[in-house]
């Protein structure tokens, strides 16, 4: 394969890469962010990582990629899909060291393509570093400018290669303090597992945006998104890191620190209502309990009189569940997701109606047909799935739908890590709730207050980030900055991205 024929692939992947079927109206979700993983000090370093990222998979399904040192050494491997899809025995056997780091992506920024694949690896003055990021930096692209005027030469349009180049220049004298140096100069998001070949650095943003613990497996220290993913390895739940928090692991041991000037933390209180795996605990609470408040609170704010709660599957299921257990009618799985569905299908040449929908939900017309349906959603982003799923209730039978969203209306952007849609593509910011009833074809339609969602987590409402349902963001956001998206011409051409 010649660079041409290289650059066309890395550009253009085949179809098989992606993850996502095609059909599937990816446009109209909520879609997840990213997962990292990181071990110090085990053997099979590469192994845990592995199973690691198994259990983040959730977090983000367009690559993977893990990194390892051995006696300063850093090797890697990564690809585009799925973990199962990236990592076969005799490529994870190439990747070696008692250390470690491990990603799981979705493109929050810059494309999905092989060269955003992380962790990011760049060999440097002091030797050679990676880095695995979950969030967003609002900065990046003046930060970026800055550099690209200063001569600096850019691998991935990713926002987290900032901090690498930022790294690279700091004059600290020790990793970790390059490493806080360089994260003194960005704005947004990151939970951050940085590596050189002697040790590991953690690190989460003052605001806490997103999570990210430490556990402990015998001797060796495990750094992980989500409890999930410490659960699977047998792994100790320590403790979470705290938002502004450096974390420093090596030889001689776990050190931490608090560089950053203190701020009131503002969570990403969407890690509850659809991001985080409902077995996980974050930010002190247990995801599930957390769901299943949601609904309660929706319960008591929406009641209505109908014979059965069903969920829209699988994130609001303990949603529907705490709405059942709250109002006494009885939940029934009345709607069933397909969880073998592959990245690819074939629809017949003359086309099914909602085809993309029914190959991943279907209905049970029997707990259907002639009910009154109480129908529960985490949430409504541009209302075109939904208006289907609506639909074909309908067309099995359904006598009334009473629609209840266990979070409030989405009417702008995150800009710290989830990937929605422009505000113009949100139908709760273009629409009321009782034109958004109309369009949906229900009798009645609810969303959770603010306050109420607050109140079902446990926690204060100044320490969570709502701007997506109330424009109040915590930092700057891209658009008062001087911003510019970054070039997309800069391709790697090594074929270990290609999982060769």
């Amino acid at each position: 394969m010649d660079a041409a024929q290289l650059d066309a692939l890395i550009d253009n992947p085949p179809p098989q890469y992606f993850p996502r079927p095609q059909g599937w109206d990816d446009d109209d979700q909520v879609r997840d962010e990213c997962g990292v993983f990181g071990v110090y000090g085990h053997p099979e370093a590469a192994r845990l990582i592995y199973l690691g990222l198994y259990s983040l998979q959730h977090r983000g399904q367009e690559g993977a990629g893990i990194v390892c040192a051995d006696e300063g050494a850093l090797s890697a491997h990564r690809g585009v899909g799925l973990v199962s899809d990236v990592f076969k025995p005799h490529k994870l056997a190439r990747v070696k060291g008692a250390q470690g780091i491990g990603h799981v992506r979705y493109s929050t920024f810059g494309n999905n393509n092989l060269k955003n694949v992380q962790p990011l690896v760049v060999d440097y003055r002091s030797g050679s570093m990676a880095v695995a990021h979950n969030g967003n930096l609002v900065n990046a692209g003046v930060l970026r400018d800055e550099l690209e005027d200063k001569g600096a030469i850019f691998q991935s349009t990713t926002d987290s290669e900032v901090i690498l180049h930022r790294i690279s220049r700091s004059d600290g004298s020790t990793f970790t303090e390059c490493v806080i140096e360089a994260l003194r100069d960005v704005m947004g998001a990151y939970s951050v597992v940085i590596m050189d070949g002697d040790e590991i650095v953690a690190a989460r943003d003052p605001y806490g945006f997103r999570p990210l613990w430490l556990g402990k497996l015998d001797d060796s220290y495990i750094i992980a998104s989500e409890t999930c993913a410490l659960d699977i390895i047998d792994a100790e739940r320590v403790r979470e890191i705290a938002p502004g928090e450096v974390v420093t692991i090596n030889r001689n041991g776990v050190h931490t620190q608090r560089p950053f000037d203190p701020v009131v933390p503002k969570q990403c209180i969407f890690e509850y209502i659809y991001v985080s795996r409902p077995d996980s605990d974050i930010f002190g609470a247990s995801v599930d309990e957390v769901r299943k408040n949601m609904g309660r609170e929706l319960a008591r704010h929406a009641p209505v009189e109908a014979d059965v709660v069903m969920a829209v599957p699988d994130s609001s299921n303990p949603a529907a569940l705490g709405y059942a257990h709250e109002s006494g009618i009885p939940f029934d799985m009345g709607i069933i997701r397909n969880h073998y569905v592959g990245r690819t299908f074939i629809e017949p040449e003359q086309g099914i109606r909602d085809f993309g929908v029914k190959i991943k939900l279907n209905p049970s017309r029997s707990a259907i047909a002639g009910k009154r349906i109480v129908l529960v959603d985490d949430s409504i982003v541009r209302g075109t799935t939904a208006r289907k799923i609506i639909k074909i209730l309908r067309s099995h039978g359904a006598k009334e739908i009473h629609f209840r969203i266990s979070s409030p209306q989405i009417v702008n952007s995150c800009h710290y890590g989830i990937d929605t849609p422009n505000p113009s593509r949100l139908i709760a910011h273009n629409m009321t709730v009782d034109e958004i009833r109309d369009y949906l074809g229900v009798e009645t339609l609810s969303y959770l207050p603010i306050d109420a969602l607050v109140a079902a987590t446990g926690g204060a409402r100044e320490h969570f980030c709502l701007g997506c349902f109330n424009n109040d963001y915590p930092t700057q956001v891209p658009g008062d900055f001087q911003f510019r998206a970054p070039h997309n011409r800069h391709v790697d051409h090594s074929t270990e991205l290609l999982g060769q």
